[in-house]
């Protein structure tokens, strides 16, 4: 039963609460705002500058955080293909070893010049020694005269030239050959002239090497052939038209021949060491014609006529 006036009460009885403070008080539920809604009534509430300052500074935060995208992707890639920026490039391997190459024969070049300067200039490489080679006729003092080498003298400073041409002025030399022998000796090598020929003179027997050089004012060696030539020498056309002959001939041949005559170069003759002649003619088919003399010196005969060596005749 309720007293008059009073109104229904639906929560618990006051009995069962144990004191009066702590009663509660009614939970009121607040509804969820609608996000949509709330974010319109925002757009009501900023006004229309305060949103377009708002919406270009996302624009301008969105643009950084994808410009900071684009550079993250970009240092990875170029991280992948060894190509930072901020790292320096390594130096190859190659490069280092052609600079230690360059270096060294820089060096070595370097060393080369002073040590050719030091002997050069010092006496610690020098002519303490000459050696001559190859003398027979001429002695080793005619050859050292010639040469005109002081003794110590630095191998660097002497022209091997010069010395090989004052010996080849000698007369009996033919050639002349200076070689350098290091560490301290000079070596001179000298080839002769031989005589082949000999021709008097009011002064004395000539001697004339193959050349048609007179070399020499000695007694010839026994059983050379005398030359008969108007003026005989090395730019003489006879004299070097019947050295010519004498050098076509077989050994067995050349060692009869007492004399060769050459008035011209067509009119070429021998005469043997027992009188017999030969008709030699010119100097054309040399071969040939010593070939056929030779064949023909087995008959008998006093001239051998083999200016024509397609007919050669004995008489």
């Amino acid at each position: 039963m309720t007293s008059a006036g009073a109104e229904p009460h639906d929560g618990p009885p006051t009995d069962l609460v144990g004191d009066d403070t702590a009663a509660t008080e009614p939970i009121i539920a607040t509804p969820r705002a609608d996000p949509q809604e709330s974010e319109e009534e925002k757009d009501d509430f900023e006004g229309p500058r305060r949103r377009a300052r708002r919406e270009r500074a996302e624009r301008r935060a969105a643009q950084a955080r994808a410009t900071a995208i684009e550079h993250a992707r970009r240092e990875a890639k170029r991280k992948v293909q060894g190509q930072v920026l901020a790292e320096p490039k390594p130096v190859r391997r190659g490069v280092v070893r052609g600079l230690r190459m360059l270096l060294g024969s820089i060096l070595l070049a370097v060393l080369g010049i002073a040590l050719a300067l030091i002997l050069y200039f010092t006496p610690a490489m020098s002519a303490r020694n000459i050696v001559v080679t190859g003398i027979g006729t001429v002695s080793r003092e005619e050859v050292l005269d010639a040469a005109r080498v002081r003794p110590g003298t630095p191998l660097l400073q002497i022209n091997t030239d010069q010395v090989a041409d004052r010996v080849a002025a000698i007369r009996r030399v033919a050639s002349a050959r200076v070689q350098r022998q290091y560490p301290s000796a000079l070596r001179i090598t000298i080839v002769e002239r031989v005589p082949v020929v000999v021709k008097d003179f009011p002064d004395g027997p000539h001697l004339f090497d193959h050349d048609g050089v007179d070399f020499a004012t000695d007694p010839p060696p026994p059983a050379l052939p005398y030359i008969d030539v108007d003026n005989p020498g090395p730019t003489d056309p006879p004299t070097l038209a019947a050295l010519q002959v004498l050098a076509a001939l077989p050994p067995e041949v050349s060692g009869q021949v007492g004399r060769i005559a050459a008035p011209s170069v067509s009119s070429i003759t021998l005469t043997l060491s027992d009188g017999r002649l030969v008709i030699w003619g010119t100097t054309d088919r040399a071969k040939e014609k010593a070939e056929k003399l030779a064949a023909l010196l087995t008959q008998p005969g006093r001239t051998y006529d083999v200016s024509s060596p397609d007919l050669p005749t004995v008489k």
